[in-house]
């Protein structure tokens, strides 16, 4: 059999598995600050790209995106070529991908602390670098499936069927969910509203974790565990049962991050059923990854890339585990909108996905450079801090979770709250801030060690360049099953097959529960006392998407006893219809706002901003000053209310002609209101003496509009009236 000569790219690699290590660095450095931001909030005093709720986002994407995404381009793009036995289809190909994706997450660093956010979670980026993203992945996928095309190795080993199921869903979770108007170069709205926009959002925010953070993973899992451990996957048979499972049920389980809310019932059932089930094909996943092991357990004990591998499906077998408990309804009820769920994240995070890429990258660099390891002693104090890092982050939030769940549940005799004031649970958890904060700490400076280990490895090794390799060419056979062949074992050569397969898999759950959300009217009841915002209420809406508010708060009072005595009537489908996007939050930091219209006066609001400390003693809210001398801009109003209309909001064309003027008028009572207040600090008036011709009237600042927007909330609805005003 004649043997084709042909080089494997290395280069490639080498560029993702340094971006993953730039990026790591970066990403986890924005989450240290953001951790410090808790327990001091004016650290970063007076300057606007570095508030908390402009970075929080920037943490999220440079973690998810820049770093893990990084670490997934270099395991696929090293693995891919050896499984198939062919080089990257296309070097051009290999190469936009690299350099594409690099300057997304540029445009997202610069953009982000800017304030240029769509606010949906880990979709935060607006719609031109969407559209970026869309092309660069894309153009990944084209690569991918070409390589797969051109290969020399007829069987699909299982690692490829998860880097095709990623590409195909990620693509469709992506566009979907990024389907926005644009009003402007860097502002949009959803094309979905409310309850809508809020399943879309967690079909995707939910598979977004399953699909970029999980499947890639789990195909570097079946490549690099049986690489690093020398021995071959524990069962064949169980690959083909964790993958099919995994990738069916997984798309149905996002309702379950709505539990409680204005979903219809209906759907977050599915969303309960599908979550529980998914146990079973994750802990196939883990349990074959474990066992690939079996015989090799002492190269755990002094090996520190086998170390990382053990810990790093472990932690993923913790996290598929509490992720089918939380979605149950008894827990979720206590679980959600606290620190258990950022407890929970962050062990899927630092522990499956970061472990699993340092793992990785300490067996790749020594091959790529043809060296050995600079330091076995450095990569095992790296384990050990890392992994006390991950232990002192993630069970002190847990304890946090807890103690807040049940501190805002807790009545007295009386049926009042025990702890009315929302700042008591804020206080009594900061020592777990403080722990978090530590932990991260730990966790950053394991990861700087590795960083020096692997300079230090790439400098006494070789200069990184294509290695030489040969195979068999791939040989002609029937396109059917021939007599004897499993069924699995000819789709396993059948790539066009296979593709279509999985995309008809993950296509189904989205159908079943997105389309009749969308068409059938009953699903989301009409209020007729439910009107859009006015210009300047829409304006303070896009402020506080700016500024990520919904980091902090929900908008989202469920249908507890101790939510509604708290913040009033639970809240209904209905009063949603008209917000592109949903705001409903997934933690609450600060108390929820879906009821805080008519609560507090302007100045408190005012004040509140000025210096959240003068307003709620205890608060770990930053100040945010420049919303009270920074001008709204008003010169996009009108294409905003068009866009809207556009989306079937009922604005008229009159509403539109006459937004300017609704906001002066608008602004001017507020501003009445702040002036006949007593309890408004005219001190903040004092810049109108020194600033001249730059002054500028209250009625035209920014923090007015964001006044306007929350005494508009929740004020839609009066409770006594709901049965007469639903049709």
């Amino acid at each position: 059999m004649e043997m084709q000569q042909f080089y494997y790219d290395n280069k490639i690699v080498k560029k993702f598995v340094y971006a993953t290590l730039f990026w790591g660095v970066i990403g986890m450095v924005v989450g240290l600050l953001l951790a410090f931001l808790f327990l001091f909030p004016n650290l970063t005093d007076g300057i606007s790209w570095l508030s908390f709720g402009r970075l929080r986002p920037l943490h999220t994407n440079a973690v998810i995106f820049a770093f893990v995404g990084n670490a997934i381009f270099a395991g696929v793009y090293y693995s891919t070529q050896r499984l198939l036995k062919a080089r990257m289809s296309s070097d051009i190909l290999s190469n936009i991908n690299f350099w594409g994706w690099q300057l997304i997450i540029v445009a997202a660093a610069i953009t982000l602390p800017l304030g240029f956010t769509s606010s949906k979670e880990y979709a935060e980026l607006e719609w031109p670098i969407d559209i970026a993203i869309a092309v660069v992945w894309v153009v990944f996928g084209w690569n991918l499936i070409a390589t797969i095309l051109k290969r020399r190795q007829r069987h699909l080993y299982v690692a490829i069927w998860f880097y095709i199921a990623t590409f195909v869903t990620v693509a469709v979770l992506h566009i979907f969910n990024s389907l926005a108007l644009p009003v402007s170069a860097f502002k949009s709205y959803s094309v979905y509203a409310g309850v809508q926009d809020a399943l879309v959002q967690w079909w995707y925010g939910h598979n977004a974790v399953a699909f970029f953070l999980t499947t890639p993973f789990l195909g570097l899992m079946y490549y690099f565990v049986p690489k690093a451990a020398n021995r071959p996957v524990y069962s064949y048979r169980l690959s083909i049962v964790h993958f099919w499972s995994l990738i069916f049920i997984y798309i149905w389980a996002g309702p379950h991050h709505l539990l409680y809310t204005a979903l219809p019932e209906w759907a977050q059932n599915l969303g309960v059923a599908f979550s529980i089930m998914l146990l079973m094909p994750s802990w196939g996943g883990m349990i074959n990854g474990l066992l690939t092991l079996r015989g090799a357990w002492d190269k755990v004990r002094t090996d520190p890339v086998l170390k990382f591998m053990v810990v790093a499906i472990t932690g993923y077998g913790m996290a598929t585990f509490e992720g089918p408990m939380l979605s149950l309804k008894n827990v979720n009820a206590i679980a959600h909108f606290t620190d258990w769920i950022i407890a929970h994240v962050h062990v899927a995070a630092l522990a499956w996905n970061g472990f699993l890429a340092f793992g990785m990258i300490y067996w790749l660099i020594p091959r790529l450079t043809k060296s050995k390891l600079y330091s076995v002693g450095l990569a095992n104090l790296h384990f050990w801090i890392g992994t006390l890092g991950i232990i002192m982050y993630a069970l002190p939030l847990y304890v946090a979770g807890f103690t807040q769940a049940s501190m805002w549940k807790q009545f007295n005799p009386d049926g009042t709250l025990v702890y009315g004031n929302f700042l008591e649970t804020v206080t009594e958890i900061m020592p777990m801030y403080w722990m978090r904060a530590i932990g991260g700490t730990l966790f950053i400076t394991g990861t700087l060690v590795m960083v020096y280990n692997i300079i230090q490895t790439v400098r006494k090794g070789s200069e990184v360049t294509d290695e030489l390799a040969e195979a068999p060419a791939l040989e002609r056979v029937s396109k059917r099953r021939v007599a004897g062949e499993h069924w699995h074992s000819w789709l396993e050569r059948r790539p066009v097959q296979l593709t279509i397969g999985a995309t008809i898999a993950i296509l189904i759950g989205g159908i079943v529960q997105i389309i009749p959300t969308i068409m059938v009217k009953s699903n989301i009841p009409t209020i007729t006392s439910v009107k859009p915002y006015t210009p300047l209420e829409l304006e303070g809406r896009d402020l506080y998407i700016r500024e990520g508010c919904v980091g902090c708060h929900s908008q989202m009072v469920r249908p507890f006893r101790d939510e509604v005595e708290r913040y009033g009537e639970f809240s209904k489908a209905g009063e949603f219809v008209y917000d592109h996007p949903f705001l409903w939050g997934s933690k609450r930091t600060g108390p929820d706002l879906h009821r805080i219209g008519g609560k507090y006066s302007d100045s408190w609001h005012f004040n509140h901003m000025y210096d959240p400390q003068s307003t709620s003693s205890g608060s770990i809210m930053p100040a945010y000053k420049w919303l009270i001398t920074d001008e709204l801009d008003k010169s996009n109003t009108e294409t905003k209310l068009r866009t809207m209309v556009t989306l079937g909001v009922p604005y008229t064309e009159e509403d539109i002609a006459n937004a300017q003027q609704s906001m002066a008028e608008q602004g001017a009572k507020i501003e009445q209101n702040l002036y006949s207040d007593p309890d408004f600090v005219r001190s903040y008036e004092a810049d109108k003496q020194s600033g001249g011709a730059n002054f500028v009237e209250m009625r035209n600042r920014e923090i007015v509009a964001i006044i306007a927007y929350l005494q508009r909330l929740g004020t839609d609805i009066k409770v006594k009236d709901l049965e007469t005003t639903q049709n």
